[in-house]
């Protein structure tokens, strides 16, 4: 309940200034410039904002290829199925050439093969000195003929070998970038979605242990009001890092959406998961905020987390609700803390809900 009013007022927000902003700069309002303004206002796509605040500084405004361009690039649902396919394009090309290289290398040799089977038969015993001489040299310049051939195949094969390498580096970076949260480089909802999936199947099957940690930054609109996007920008990057230095192995850390992170622990308990928590929390904690621009120092951020752990015939939405209750009881219970499913708060939280 709590989470659906917070997220109603905030999405109202951004709305209205994603409304401004096609007033102010009378772009279209189609659905997709109310996509871009809207992204715009919450922050969360760095550089979408960067190629829109740089491209409003080069003309005072925006063009419609202005738009296009940038809409393009940072939130097409295109961009990445394209990327893939210009990929498979140059691996089809390279696959087509070696395949006509070796084509070619066949009928070659097959060639051989035939005049070979003339030479023999010319090489009678009876045969003239001279006919031997040219039948010979025949053969060594065949000989070397397909020693070319099959040492410039081998080099193209090599050649390949190392394009189909480097279009697979390109294909696993496309993967990569597509489940990865550009701002924070932690994973993105949608990565967390299938990791999340892929632990509770994991555990239903093993009978291993799976926690889950959500966690949201304490007063971070204030700081968005306050101090503008990139300071806010900066806070989300901070907690992000405070996380990836406190998971390991199997362990995903995501943005899961806006300032809420979310942390899934395989095959960890209650207890050790409780000691990640904590110290992602004072790991934040830990750190001052300083304004780049300024220097301003701007204090400390603080988080809430909530922990859930798997329980039999746990779904992916019934993991995520309780962990949801728990982190929402830490809110209740003055932020900055840590409450897990044996915690009071949480069945004060889960009496309120």
């Amino acid at each position: 309940m709590h989470r659906g009013s917070d997220e109603y007022e905030r999405t109202i927000v951004f709305g209205e200034q994603a409304i401004a902003q096609i007033k102010t700069f009378r772009t279209s309002a189609f659905p997709r410039i109310y996509e871009l303004w809207y992204t715009y206002a919450t922050g969360h796509n760095s550089g979408l904002n960067k190629a829109i605040d740089a491209a409003i500084a080069r003309r005072n405004g925006l063009t419609d290829q202005d738009i296009e361009e940038i809409y393009d690039n940072y939130l097409s649902p295109l961009r990445f199925s394209d990327r893939v396919d210009q990929v498979g394009a140059r691996l089809m090309g390279e696959i087509d050439q070696i395949t006509s290289m070796v084509e070619a290398a066949v009928h070659q040799t097959a060639s051989y093969g035939d005049e070979l089977t003339v030479a023999v038969k010319r090489l009678d015993p009876g045969a003239p000195r001279e006919q031997f001489r040219l039948v010979i040299e025949g053969l060594v310049r065949m000989t070397r003929e397909m020693e070319a051939s099959n040492k410039a195949l081998e080099t193209r094969l090599k050649e390949s070998r190392h394009e189909i390498q480097l279009l697979q580096d390109d294909l696993h970076a496309v993967r990569t970038e597509s489940l990865t949260d550009p701002l924070t480089s932690l994973s993105n909802r949608k990565a967390f979605d299938v990791s999340l999936q892929t632990a509770i199947l994991s555990a239903e099957a093993t009978k291993e242990p799976l926690t889950l940690l959500i966690t949201d930054i304490d007063h971070f609109k204030r700081f968005n009001d306050s101090y503008g996007h990139l300071t806010g920008d900066q806070v989300l990057r901070l907690v992000a890092l405070s996380m990836r230095q406190n998971v390991k192995g199997a362990d995903v850390a995501a943005r899961y959406g806006g300032e809420e992170f979310a942390v899934i622990l395989p095959n960890t308990p209650m207890r050790s998961a409780l000691t990640v928590a904590e110290h992602i929390r004072r790991a934040v904690m830990a750190k001052e905020l300083v304004k780049r621009s300024t220097g301003e120092n701007l204090g400390r951020v603080t988080i809430s987390i909530g922990v859930a752990a798997y329980r039999p015939g746990d779904t992916y939405a019934s993991l995520i609700e309780r962990a949801d209750t728990c982190l929402y009881a830490a809110k209740r219970g003055g932020r900055n803390r840590v409450v897990c499913e044996t915690d009071p708060e949480f069945d004060l939280q889960s009496a309120v809900a």
